[in-house]
């Protein structure tokens, strides 16, 4: 399993307009950063969901803003549409500043969590394997999905059990995942409420049903449904609280490097 390191800040720094929220926090506690691209709609809802379940501070990152790698325990790009979706889903994105450092980090074995857009951003910056096509019904989605946890080895899902069913929101218009390869890091795939994998079940077309993809480090993870939109009874599900006790259970473990 892949250990964050541990961050010590000293002090707070003022928050400059447009720039990244800090707050003054203990020695040696990790930082979790939330990238807000021009277009990012779900930065909020987010930095709420962590902050609750990780009790780490969370700082809001500018995409034209650099991210250093040894400022962060963990980074999360959100749900939205970054750039407005031009070209394609996250492939301007994956040029801006802040994907430098986030590359880096990933290398060097940093956590790193997209949700939707999130998810499509590291895809186009290779970070994951495989794309992104439109929706098979080439209309947007936005629904209740049910999800089947296919992998519990990974910082994102250890919370979870295999074959566990979460139901999730989802809200995208290429969520229709594909690869040339068979990819083997798939950690969540469309279902239905018995855990079954249809294609009836599947609500964009997505290559085996995939949902939710991890790197073969499992240090990186992908996921086209939003876990921030289902952590709350008022919401409808708090099934996505596992995905983010799952990181909140990763940061707890001593560094080791």
């Amino acid at each position: 399993m892949v250990v964050p390191r541990l961050i010590c800040v000293a002090k707070s720094r003022p928050r400059q307009p447009g720039g990244p929220y800090t707050v003054a926090v203990a020695a040696s506690a990790p930082r979790i950063a939330v990238v807000q691209f021009p277009g990012t709609n779900c930065e909020r809802e987010t930095v709420r969901s962590l902050e609750a379940a990780t009790g780490c501070p969370v700082d809001v990152v500018w995409h034209a803003d650099a991210f250093p790698p040894d400022g962060y325990a963990a980074a999360v790009l959100p749900g939205g549409f970054a750039h407005g979706d031009h070209l394609r889903a996250g492939a301007i994105a994956r040029f801006s500043p802040v994907m430098r450092g986030i590359q880096e980090f990933a290398r060097d074995g940093g956590l790193v969590l997209g949700i939707c857009n999130g998810f499509q951003v590291l895809l186009e910056a290779g970070l994951l394997p495989g794309a992104m096509l439109r929706n098979a019904s080439l209309q947007f989605r936005s629904q209740w999905v049910w999800c089947r946890v296919e992998r519990t080895d990974t910082p994102f899902t250890s919370a979870c059990t295999v074959g566990q069913v979460l139901r999730l929101p989802i809200a995208h218009g290429e969520g229709n995942y594909v690869s040339l390869d068979r990819p083997e890091g798939v950690a969540l795939r469309y279902c239905d409420a018995d855990g079954n994998v249809t294609p009836s079940a599947n609500p964009n077309g997505s290559q085996d049903g995939i949902a939710g993809l991890a790197n073969a480090s499992g240090n990186i993870f992908g996921l086209m449904p939003h876990p921030e939109r289902a952590d709350d009874p008022l919401l409808g599900s708090c099934d996505g609280r596992f995905v983010f006790e799952s990181l909140a259970a990763a940061l707890r473990v001593p560094a080791l490097r």
